[in-house]
């Protein structure tokens, strides 16, 4: 995920296209280690750039950021030196991860002079670095001194130069003996060897690499043939190519709707993913950055919750397990009933003191052995036996009546822990822990209000042009489900397990094949069976699912219905935006 050289070079592309010979119009400090240009050429532009130490950036953006009252030394130091200045230049050297902004701009006596803005996007080591025209540093964003770095001082008066702290190789301009020599001949994998040796190229496009060469990235560089050797050299120069020749395909790689990975070049090692593919890569950037941010949130505020409810159904399992045994254990009861009704019949002839006696079990006509307590006497031992079976009868009653109870809320706790796995938002989180405190799994704290939650189902559109809702949760279930939809609408649920109900609006019209298919594709991903390579859905008319009176959110019946197995894949399924 971390940007490489060449998703670098594309972004240079990019910006020398967009906002080269553009002014300085504002320049902000949203953030320690962020700025915000906001530039004017031949229309208005916003460069994002990042130090951050876990995700730096730059991008072309349209968002804006609100910024502190009082502006930080650096943004003050900027908009004294290069305010309303002209972006000149924009660079990278090599394939470096870095971008040189050459801006030229009046000094104090109006004379015409160049700065650099020099942005380093090298993971923790990022900086943005402001110097001379002769790299003499005047200030940066992170100051490094000599006690937090022994290969390089960033402190306003010492000279810049980047630092060489691995030996690496210029990719773009490489011969086959050199990397035969350098990335071939190491004790190493055959990816680790290309990014070892190169410069820009990270993990995932040496990865990249030995795919295409139909080589194992993972196997010892020294294992290969001569002839695997230079096929995979071939493809290392082909990918070279398309850099120099700015043929760039800026995308993105997802999997179940998540960000996965970006890159410039086509990533063929994604075959089996969604990619979206953007012609601006600040767009995919941008996105990228956003996307994961929102998912990596979520997955931090519903930590609460789910260990909420993952206590709670871990300790509901348990409890049905014990109650399954406890049921087990009430089937020798009519056993003992028997034993009872045998003494009764044939007790008069039993000797006094016996500890057992044979007798024919009319039920089954076959002779067995009744054991006896040689202390009691046959009325007695009688009675005995019968006060076990009415002792059992009962547990048996109350565990059946209990299993049902328990089986319905595991199912319940089910349900909520997988509308937590397609929880998007701190709205869909609100929604759930509603639920969970509706059901005493959370305690609602006195004079606590229940906010108002603006949560709305998924709404996708068939192929066909059909208006398709799934539910992210137990109460928009019920909601799609007994109010949203009608009764000739289509309904769709994964065949024994929790997940979204998905609604099919007709408005009066028959559904074609296509739309059931994607329905049921939609009911099956947004399900706790979205990771199985195959999966069966019931579907069937909204007017036939019915609600038990007291049931739990989400929770209907049916006895009628079509059932089709589908593949879980939801890529190609139109998702509309909510309103």
């Amino acid at each position: 995920m971390a940007l490489d050289g060449i998703t670098v070079a594309n972004l240079v592309t990019e910006l020398n296209h967009t906002i080269l010979n553009a002014r300085i119009s504002k320049i902000a400090q949203p953030e320690p280690d962020e700025l915000l240009l906001t530039l004017k050429g031949d229309k208005a532009y916003r460069l994002a750039l990042s130090a951050s130490a876990s995700l730096p950036f730059v991008y072309l953006t349209q968002t804006n950021k609100p910024s502190p009252m009082t502006a930080p030394n650096f943004c003050m130091l900027l908009r004294k030196h290069i305010a309303n200045g002209r972006i000149v230049r924009i660079s990278q050297p090599g394939l470096e991860r870095i971008i040189r902004f050459e801006i030229e701009h009046l000094d104090e006596l109006g004379d015409l002079c160049k700065k650099l803005l020099i942005v380093e996007l090298m993971g923790k080591h990022s900086n943005i670095i402001f110097t001379t025209e002769d790299l003499k540093i005047i200030d940066s964003i992170k100051h490094v001194s000599a006690q937090m770095s022994s290969v390089r001082e960033v402190l306003p008066g010492r000279a810049y130069f980047i630092p060489q702290t691995q030996e690496k190789y210029d990719p773009l301009n490489t011969a086959w003996e050199e990397f035969q020599n350098q990335a071939l001949t190491k004790p190493v994998s055959c990816a680790k060897g290309i990014y070892q040796a190169y410069t820009g190229i990270s993990p995932l496009l040496a990865n990249e690499i030995c795919y295409r060469a139909s080589v194992d990235g993972d196997a010892p560089a020294a294992s290969l043939s001569e002839e695997e050797q230079l096929h995979l050299f071939h493809n290392f120069m082909w990918m070279m190519e398309d850099v120099k020749n700015e043929s760039y395909k800026p995308h993105m790689i997802l999997q179940d709707g998540r960000p996965v990975d970006f890159a410039s070049i086509e990533l063929s090692q994604y075959r089996d993913f969604q990619k979206e593919y953007h012609e601006s890569v600040s767009y995919i950037l941008e996105q990228f950055y956003a996307r994961r941010n929102i998912y990596t949130r979520i997955r931090q505020k519903s930590a609460d919750l789910r260990k909420i409810a993952g206590t709670a159904l871990d300790r509901s399992r348990k409890k049905y397990d014990l109650q399954k045994k406890q049921l087990k254990d009430t089937e020798k009861r009519d056993k003992y009933r028997i034993y009872g009704e045998l003494i009764n019949t044939y007790g008069y002839h039993v000797p006094e003191g016996a500890k057992s006696f044979q007798a024919l079990n009319y039920y089954t006509n076959e002779e067995i052995t009744v054991p006896l307590d040689a202390t009691l006497s046959a009325s007695e031992n009688a009675k005995k036996y019968f006060a076990k079976y009415n002792k059992l009868k009962r547990t048996y009653e109350a565990l059946e009546t209990l299993l049902t109870e328990t089986k319905q809320e595991t199912e319940h706790l089910d349900s909520i822990v997988t509308a937590l796995n397609i929880a998007e938002s701190e709205e869909d989180l609100t929604q759930i822990k509603e639920e969970l405190i509706s059901y005493g799994y959370i305690r609602k704290k006195s004079g606590e209000k229940r906010k108002k939650v603006k949560s709305k189902p998924f709404h996708y559109l068939s192929s066909d042009g059909f208006d398709m809702y799934v539910g992210k949760n137990n109460y928009q279930n019920d909601e799609l489900t007994f109010k949203l939809a009608n009764g000739g609408d289509w309904w769709f649920h994964a065949k024994g397990m929790p997940g979204s109900h998905v609604i099919v609006k007709t408005n009066g019209k028959e559904l074609p094949d296509s739309t059931f298919e994607e329905a049921a594709r939609l009911a099956g991903f947004y399900s706790k069976g979205r990771e199985n390579e195959k999966i069966e859905i019931d579907y069937l008319e909204r007017k036939n699912v019915k609600k038990p009176n007291g049931a739990v959110p989400g929770y209907v019946i049916y006895y009628t219905n079509y059932s089709m197995t589908v593949h879980p894949d939801i890529n190609d399924i139109c998702l509309l935006e909510e309103q």
